[in-house]
């Protein structure tokens, strides 16, 4: 039996020498993510400064300065794109990142509730149920059209993905980058006191 746990501990020491795997994989997942909220923000800025700017109980989040602010989160998704990337300044960009991620889970997700996806049970489900129900009844070659690439969904914008994404960023801040496949692991190599 010693044989047999030694045997599995050099095995998964080995291991070891594939662990920028996970990290690279946690890179590429994130990219599509901050490519949209980035390119979002960028071609919508205008329309961000007042929905950031417009009170709560008008839809907006009514925050303060909201062209700095929105300068901030633009510019945050921005690099954190551009450095998740290349893997260049990783372990830095991650914590305007995860500011990012907190303020939008708790500003924008938060009152939703914890599910990204609304439950079938919940009234939105029902009442989308409803209606293709009554699609399907009325106009079943509109209905086939709606649903031959899959069931449609009601997003419920709960703080899921948002505390997935969180979770991902804190990996990346405190592991960084990962070898190899990195700028921080090869200029570490060039420059001995580069944040890696």
């Amino acid at each position: 039996m010693a044989k047999l746990i030694a045997l599995l501990n050099r095995g998964l020491e080995k291991s070891k020498k594939l662990d920028f795997v996970a990290l690279l994989s946690i890179r590429l997942y994130l990219l599509p993510t901050l490519y949209e909220g980035a390119h979002a923000k960028v071609t919508g800025f205008s329309g961000l400064i007042e929905w950031f700017a417009t009170p709560t109980a008008q839809g907006g989040l009514g925050m303060p300065l909201p062209t700095l602010m929105a300068t901030l989160a633009t510019g945050t998704e921005v690099a954190g794109l551009i450095c998740i990337a290349l893997g260049l300044f990783t372990r830095i960009v991650t914590i305007p990142l995860a500011i990012l991620m907190t303020v939008a889970g708790l500003s924008v997700h938060w009152s939703h509730g914890w599910a990204a996806i609304a439950d079938k049970s919940s009234e939105a489900s029902m009442r989308f149920s409803g209606l293709m129900t009554w699609l399907q009844q009325s106009f079943p070659g509109r209905f086939n059209y709606v649903t031959e690439l899959g069931d449609p969904i009601i997003l419920n914008n709960g703080i899921e993905f948002t505390v997935t994404y969180a979770i991902m960023i804190m990996v990346l801040f405190f592991y960084g980058a990962g070898r190899y496949v990195s700028a921080d692991h090869w200029l570490a190599k060039v420059f001995p006191r580069w944040p890696k």
